[in-house]
Formats: structure tokens, C-alpha cells, sequence
């Protein structure tokens, strides 16, 4: 990616706003509160012909003792590396603010171009206020307004001449998506950045560090994945503030845009009701699922306890007993790596296509042996199998009677193509049709 604008300065300054206006959708949560936005945030914009990748940072603040702040500091000067554009704003509402003298010290050493962005200069008044900021000795002063994009246009139209190229339309389009879900603090964050080798996500030992949804490029075994860290999810009695609330909605929406669902536990805490209600989610999406169970290192253990973990999680998801399950340690980095090598496997299930003549050649035998059982004095006759082209695994029955068929049947038909064909973390629709 060579066209990228980064988005930096203090906190409160309506850099979130600013990323919402450039990529058209209200993609990173915005609040009044200060220190909204902590980890890197990705999206894709287009102006005049060419595309771009715009990135949102939380606010910078040097000197600080704040965990958040150090850590957000370092997001922000990874994102002023990655960057070819850095957008450095400024509040016309506050003015003047010692934070921004500080940091545009430091953006005077940068040798990329930088643009010095006035924001929430709504009216003619507030546009005036740009005089003081040419102190900065940092060219153009630019007056926007990212609330009703006033002046955003005139600031594009400068940006777009230092990208090289016309750049790509969406650079993630056609990659599988991963998305890392769970309750707060149960390690997503930790197994993203093992996996990346590098802090993608700021991680402490606070729940709720993880705010917007963050997406990262993860290559493995000669394939390409999108891996999306995603904020912890509670029970909605317990999300009370609206930061939570759209941290929530993110979360929600990484899972429907997923391609495998990746739930972690907390093995201190077990499988919770929660943790349940995240599975039922991924499995009514129709997404490929796998449950890892996080800090086993933690648990006092002997031959039999990773087994009977194992049964009672089971027992608790009855009957959705498909779902491969894994125990790791991302902090010793126990099994991380043969984690990864599952979820592949249950990302390649879901792309699995079975021949007609061998799905028959295995199905049909098993029908001949335990026959569908007759209704109402009528004999039901599975004579054709096929698998449907659609986006999750199906497959058609066909026989005289279908609407005879009922769930207990369909639910042997289903373990018999499990038991033949190997779709691990896959849900299966069975369909039955009249010949």
C-alpha cells in the first residue's frame, strides 16, 4: 500500500471524525470523551480517481505516565511510518494548545509531507483562527470542518499529489477473514500480536482495552488471512456506556463480515453463558467456528483434565459438538501455531466441494441401512444426493416425500457426511427436495 494518510494529534481533536468523513462511513466510534480511539485504525477512501488507505490513531501525549498513553504513543508513530501523508490536526475551537507545539516539534523531523489541519472550523469566525497556527512554521494552514466536511475537498485535492500511483480499489477484497471474538480480557489481543510477531493491539491487563474492531495482514503457510481483533463482548445488562455500546456493535459486525469465528475462553473461568451466546451467534451466521481455550498454563492439571474440559464444553454446546477445540497459552506460546493450522483447516471446510458421484457412492449406503422411517403408512425414498452451490456447506436430498423427513433424521444424515467427509467447524445445512 503506497497511498496512505495517517491522522495524528492530541486527543479530542476529531481525528475519528475526520477518518469517519474520508471513507464515507462511521467506521471508528467517536465520543466526546477524550481517548476514545487507542489502537491503529484501517479504512479505504477514493477522491478524484485515486485510492487511498487512511489511517486513524489515538491521541498522541508525550510524558505521560497513563498506560494507554505510552502504548497509544507507539500506535501513532508506527502509523507516521506506514504513512506517505501525515494529516497533523488541530482544534480552531481551543486553539493554541501546548500538546500541539509539542507534537509539531516532533513532526517537523519527519520528511514526509505533512498537512496542518485545522479542525471544527464550522463557521467564518473559526476559520480566521488558522493565523495563530502558521506559528508552527509548517505551510498551509488548512480549515475544515470533519463534522460537515467543509474544506475537506480542497485538502484532498492537495494530498493526492504526492501518491505515486492510482492505487487499488480494496486491497482486502477476496482475502478470508478471521475474526478473534470472546469476553474481555481472555488473551484475543495477545494472540493477534504472537501471530503478527509485532503489537498490532495495545494489550494490558484492564478489560475493555480493545475498543474498535482491528483489522491486520497475516501471512501463513503460503496463504493471506485478514485477522480481526475484536473488543470484548458482555451480556447487554452490563454494556452501559455508549463506548461499549459501538465497541460491542464492531464486534458484531467483524463477526458477520468473518469467514471463521475464533472464540476464546478464559480457562480460569471456563465456558461461560456468554462465551454460548457468542457461539450461537457465529453457528446462526453460518461461519466457520473454533474454540480455543486460553491461559491453560495457568490450570493445575493431570492426564485426564484437558479431556474432561473438553466433554463438559461439549456438553454445554450440545448439539453443536462439530466445533473443534483447542487448549493453548499464548503468553508461553503453547499450541499457537497448531492453532493457526486448525483454523486454516476449518477455513478450508468451508470451502470444501464434495463430487456428486462420490457424495452418493458414500450417502447412499448408509440411507440403505438405517432408512428414513415410513409416515402415515408411506415409504420414504432418498434416491439423489447433491451439494448446493451456496455460500454455506449444503446439501440436497432428494426424495417423494421430503416435508416427512424430520430433525432427528436430518441429524443423522449430517454426523454420516461428518463421519465421510471431514467438516470440522463447519455448520451443515440439510435440505430435503421432491425429486
Amino acid at each position: 500500500m503506497a497511498n496512505i494518510i495517517a491522522i495524528v494529534g492530541r486527543p479530542n481533536v476529531g481525528k475519528s471524525t475526520l477518518f469517519n468523513r474520508l471513507v464515507g462511513e462511521r467506521d471508528a466510534i467517536m465520543d466526546d470523551q477524550s481517548g476514545v480511539t487507542r489502537d491503529r485504525h484501517y479504512g479505504y477512501a477514493e477522491w478524484c480517481g485515486k485510492f487511498f488507505t487512511v489511517i486513524d490513531t489515538g491521541g498522541y501525549v508525550q510524558g505521560s505516565d497513563d498506560v494507554f498513553e505510552r502504548q497509544i504513543q507507539e500506535q501513532v508513530e508506527l502509523a507516521m511510518e506506514e504513512a506517505s501523508v501525515i494529516f497533523f490536526v488541530v482544534d480552531a475551537f481551543v486553539g493554541l494548545h501546548h500538546l500541539d507545539q509539542e507534537f509539531a516539534n516532533k513532526l517537523r523531523k519527519s520528511k514526509k509531507p505533512v498537512f496542518l489541519i485545522m479542525n471544527k472550523a464550522d463557521n467564518f469566525n473559526r476559520a480566521q483562527m488558522a493565523a495563530e497556527f502558521y506559528g508552527f512554521g509548517m505551510g498551509d494552514v488548512f480549515p475544515i470542518s470533519s463534522q460537515n466536511g467543509s474544506g475537506t475537498g480542497e485538502l484532498l485535492d492537495e494530498a493526492i499529489k504526492h501518491f505515486p500511483d492510482a492505487g487499488v480499489e480494496d486491497p482486502d477484497a477476496g482475502i478470508p477473514r478471521i475474526a478473534i471474538l470472546g469476553r474481555p480480557n481472555s488473551g484475543k489481543s495477545s494472540f493477534v500480536n504472537v501471530l503478527l510477531g509485532k503489537t498490532r493491539s495495545i494489550v494490558t491487563d484492564i478489560a475493555g482495552t480493545t475498543r474498535d474492531a482491528v483489522d491486520a495482514r497475516y501471512n501463513t503457510y503460503g496463504k493471506e488471512f485478514i485477522l480481526t481483533d475484536t473488543a470484548g463482548l458482555r451480556k447487554k445488562p452490563k454494556v452501559t456506556e455508549d463506548i461499549e455500546f459501538y465497541s460491542t456493535m464492531r464486534s458484531i459486525k467483524a463477526l458477520e463480515n468473518s469467514d471463521v469465528c475464533v472464540i476464546m475462553i478464559d480457562a480460569e473461568r471456563g465456558l461461560e453463558a456468554q462465551d454460548m451466546t457468542i457461539i450461537g451467534m457465529a453457528e446462526e451466521k453460518r461461519k466457520g467456528i473454533v474454540i480455543l481455550v486460553n491461559k491453560w498454563d495457568l490450570i493445575e492439571k493431570d492426564t485426564s483434565t484437558a479431556k474432561k474440559f473438553e466433554d463438559d464444553i461439549k456438553e454445554k454446546i450440545a448439539p453443536l459438538t462439530y466445533i473443534p477445540i483447542m487448549f493453548i497459552s499464548v503468553l508461553n506460546k503453547q499450541r499457537v501455531f497448531q492453532a493457526v493450522e486448525l483454523i486454516i483447516k476449518v477455513y478450508d471446510n468451508m470451502n470444501k466441494k464434495i463430487p456428486t458421484s462420490v457424495l452418493n457412492d458414500k450417502m447412499l449406503p448408509e440411507i440403505a441401512k438405517y432408512p428414513p422411517p415410513a409416515m402415515k403408512g408411506k415409504y420414504l425414498n432418498i434416491k439423489y444426493i447433491t451439494q448446493l452451490p451456496t455460500n454455506s456447506i449444503s446439501f440436497a436430498f432428494f426424495c417423494n416425500l421430503p416435508q416427512y423427513i424430520k430433525d432427528p433424521y436430518k441429524g443423522y444424515l449430517e454426523n454420516k457426511i461428518r463421519h465421510h467427509f471431514d467438516f470440522d467447524g463447519v455448520p451443515i445445512n440439510i435440505i430435503c427436495k421432491a425429486k
